[in-house]
């Protein structure tokens, strides 16, 4: 282990998210996201399955906490599903969804366990997309009164809060790639979505101010460096214009009060007197998701003309099964360090498998042990190097319902068989346990 002396304070976590986990989508008064939809288009997931029942969480919350506590981390974070408060997204209240999420509340605090609330991670009610969805400027207002339920309900015990996560990921894939819901492909439509999904962060933000006094408000990006295929000239163009796709887009005007050169182009017929000032809104630290570098190539079919390229053969992988780059983890802690000038939390950070008990019944996934380890250690040089980065969460703390990939990709700490919902630590819990433990130990204050 190669990290640097760890503040006491500093945060080690587990994340997930509501319709990944949780199941029970038709239970209690919760009303349709636009992921139910998309679960039941064809070809809408690719191996057909649903979130329809995930991990079970919904029922089985108090085993995963416990699970939680046994790792020995500090903190969960973990969305709030907006249907399940507001069936229809506006309006009539589901008192049954708010009872939910206050006994997974007071479960995590009477386990020792700080709750951090995501407001949205990409279930939107469908009730709202049928009225336009993000592509609507009213959207930032059903978002503020959203947000202002949520903190009026939970602010008294939850202080840690998060607008959105991955921000460019539901509005790109959902909007401009027929990746994720709602799967439109529009320039006008995802232009729209931009905008109108960062003037809901600055009125999220501003309601989480005004309603929950001492909160330490954040937003989550997914941030990696874009480069060009092949590292051929003619893949240029689309690495520079997907990099403001996925990387600018929404920490840029959030943070610096501006949108990158190409978008902001772009998007100028959509932006209103006194927009810019209404998203960049004071926040108190940056979230970072990362997983490793993206590879652009020019595909004038698409709706910005750059896809998805091929990773390079010869790229390392460290038993994962799939390209490994810490150096760019490392490099991009510091860039956001350099550009933003906040405080970090690493919010997402992880690798799939096919993870399956053996004969034993354990669960030996040592590519994911390699993986932390060498993504933790390039943590340490960045923060020996300058990057002020205050916590850690793993994705996933289950392995669950992983999007357009369904239930194939595992994802989790802790193994769960979807048939029986039998949940199994896996190797990879032990070890980051244990790292959490010696983190501690050599970081106590002196008696």
């Amino acid at each position: 282990m190669a990290l640097p002396q760890i503040p006491h304070d500093f945060v080690w976590g587990a994340s997930t998210s509501a319709y990944q986990i949780e199941g029970a989508v038709a239970e209690d008064g919760r009303g349709p996201s636009i992921w139910d939809t998309r679960c039941r288009m064809k070809g809408g997931v690719g191996d057909g399955t649903t979130g329809d029942v995930a991990c079970d969480h919904y029922h089985r919350y108090p085993e995963d906490i416990a699970l939680m506590k046994e790792m020995g981390v500090s903190a969960y974070r973990f969305s709030v599903a907006w249907p399940r408060l507001l069936p229809r997204g506006r309006g009539a209240i589901n008192q049954a969804g708010l009872d939910f999420y206050d006994r997974l509340i007071d479960r995590l605090l009477e386990a020792g366990i700080e709750p951090w609330l995501t407001l949205y991670h990409w279930d939107l009610p469908q009730a709202l997309d049928d009225l336009g969805g993000w592509t609507s400027r009213d959207a930032a207002g059903w978002f503020a009164d959203y947000a202002c339920l949520a903190a009026r309900r939970y602010g008294d015990r939850v202080k840690r809060w998060i607008t959105f996560n991955e921000f460019s990921v539901f509005t790109l894939f959902g909007y401009a790639i027929n990746w994720a819901a709602p799967g439109v492909t529009d320039r006008v439509s995802h232009l729209r979505a931009i905008h109108h999904v960062n003037l809901a962060h600055g009125a999220g933000v501003d309601v989480l101010r005004g309603l929950v006094p001492g909160a330490s408000i954040g937003a989550i990006h997914n941030r990696q460096i874009v480069l060009p295929e092949g590292g051929k000239p003619e893949n240029q163009a689309a690495a520079d214009l997907l990099n403001e796709h996925w990387n600018l887009a929404f920490p840029d005007p959030q943070l610096l009060g501006h949108y990158p050169p190409q978008i902001a182009r772009a998007i100028e017929p959509y932006v209103q007197a006194g927009d810019m000032a209404r998203i960049c809104r004071p926040i108190d630290w940056f979230g970072l998701n990362h997983y490793g570098p993206i590879f652009a190539r020019a595909d004038a079919d698409t709706t910005w003309g750059f896809t998805w390229g091929e990773t390079p053969e010869d790229a390392p992988t460290y038993g994962v099964g799939w390209p490994v780059f810490p150096d760019m983890f490392r490099d991009e802690l510091l860039a956001i360090s350099r550009r933003y000038r906040m405080p970090i939390y690493v919010t997402e950070n992880g690798c799939g498998g096919d993870d399956q008990p053996d004969a034993a019944g354990q669960v030996n996934d040592e590519h994911r042990i390699n993986f932390f380890k060498v993504y933790t250690d390039a943590m340490g040089e960045a923060m020996r190097a300058g990057a002020d980065v205050r916590g850690y969460f793993v994705w996933c703390l289950l392995d669950n319902f992983e999007w357009g990939s369904g239930l194939s990709q595992r994802f989790g700490l802790v193994h769960v068989d979807y048939q029986t919902q039998k949940r199994t630590p896996k190797a990879s819990a032990r070890w980051y346990a244990e790292l959490i433990r010696s983190v501690r130990r050599s970081s106590a204050p002196a008696a």
